[in-house]
């Protein structure tokens, strides 16, 4: 693969310079077979885009829909650069940021790690990224405050994982099931402190069975869940911090490399999906921004919390108890201080992009706070207009048509 593969992104990476920025992109246009347009997208993606002139030109590649990164980078008015290796690409405006490397999951967006649920491809000389991977989590990040909501968040439901004879992951130091009891038992007053409710599924060590802990989420109104947890690997050098939410329908989870579609189509997805998504952004950046641990990623799982959550819900890997720096780190109480409070300033986040509409911090922002600087990004031009605001709605495709279980996939 050769950079003269792209050619076409790097000319519309410029073409976007002179664009108005004013109402934003059309659905997709039915055919003229008479067929129906796409029905409206549930509230995972209803956004603002930047371009009216700008048309989803849908790719069908096999059993899935793809979208051309010339075509995304022009929806959000993005300038295109690709690498010496014409593998990868980085999209940016000086507000976002978009890093996509062919054959692979996994993307760079505003600074931190994300695991697609498809790998990128390439067809006719063009990146494709899957509709699912651009809605479900390009989307919530480049414009979370599309994202749409119901209600205030006023009550904030700490799962601490694991309790009694299930102790978890086990270091030299302790055990999971305390680390992350301890972790609730702290954040419950600095999230009290910004007007929060908060209630805890377990206050003590016990063993609670994980549809319960989903029920008392799912009785508590307008409220968003938050499950703590540690890690542990097989490999001994794995550390950092990762944090998951619940995996789109039609998808194969991060660690999931191969699954039949059949299987996948099965699983249900979540009505809150993007609310999630983002709310795991929110959270992860402010760890990140403030703890300087490896950043493993945003992910997607099908973890039973996650699965039988109705509200918005994540699950956060605070640090693995197998290596030894982080079950160090995770055995100081100072340190978990430092965690419950990171973890507080991105539930903060979230409900300042639900309730104002405001921009979370990234974490970049949080870092050159730290340090008393600004950000700069680098670009050879300014793009005309930065901040995608526009008078009407704009649609960006959301979710595969079910699969035809008589095609191979």
């Amino acid at each position: 693969m050769t950079a003269a593969r792209f050619t076409l992104l790097s000319i519309v990476g410029a073409a976007c310079l002179g664009l108005a920025s004013p109402a934003l992109a059309k659905r997709t246009k039915a055919k003229s077979s008479g067929a129906k347009p796409t029905p409206a997208p549930t509230a995972a993606a209803k956004p603002t885009p930047a371009s009216p002139s700008v048309d989803w030109q849908v790719v069908k590649v096999g059993p899935r829909d793809y979208l051309s990164v010339d075509n995304i980078a022009k929806f959000y008015e993005l300038l295109g650069n690709v690498d010496s290796t014409g593998k990868t690409v980085v999209l940016n405006n000086g507000r976002n940021q978009l890093q996509l490397t062919l054959d692979s999951r996994e993307a760079i967006v505003n600074g931190v790690r994300n695991w697609l649920c498809f790998p990128v491809i390439a067809q006719d000389k063009k990146f494709l990224v899957s509709r699912v991977d651009l809605a479900k989590t390009i989307e919530p990040q480049l414009r979370p405050q599309m994202i749409e909501h119901k209600g205030k968040i006023q009550t904030v439901v700490l799962d601490a994982g694991h309790g009694g004879f299930d102790k978890g992951v086990q270091s030299s130091f302790g055990s999971e099931k305390d680390y992350a009891l301890d972790v609730v038992r702290q954040l419950r007053p600095l999230l009290q402190a910004k007007g929060l409710k908060v209630v805890l599924t377990r206050e003590n060590d016990v063993f609670l069975p994980l549809q319960l802990r989903a029920h008392i989420a799912n009785q508590t109104r307008d409220s968003i869940f938050v499950s703590i947890h540690f890690n542990g690997a097989s490999n001994r050098d794995a550390s950092g911090f990762e944090i998951f939410s619940l995996t789109p329908r039609g998808a194969p989870s991060t660690g999931d490399n191969a699954l039949a579609l059949s299987f996948v189509n099965m699983q249900a997805g979540s009505p809150v999906d993007a609310q999630s998504f983002e709310l795991s952004a929110c959270v992860f950046h402010s760890m990140l921004g403030h703890i300087p641990e490896p950043d493993r990623g945003i992910k997607r799982a099908r973890f039973a919390v996650l699965r039988h959550t109705k509200i918005p819900a994540i699950l956060v890997e605070g640090g693995f108890l197998s290596e030894k720096n982080d079950s160090k780190s995770v055995a100081n109480p100072a340190w978990r201080a430092g965690l419950a409070e990171a973890i507080s300033v991105g539930i903060e986040n979230y409900r300042n992009v639900t309730e104002k509409k405001q921009r979370p911090m990234l974490v970049a922002d949080y870092r050159a706070q730290d340090s008393g600087g600004i950000t700069v990004v680098n670009l050879a031009e300014p793009p005309a207009r930065l901040d995608g605001s526009a008078a009407t709605p704009g649609i960006v495709p959301v979710s595969n048509p079910e699969p035809d279980p008589n095609k191979e996939p």
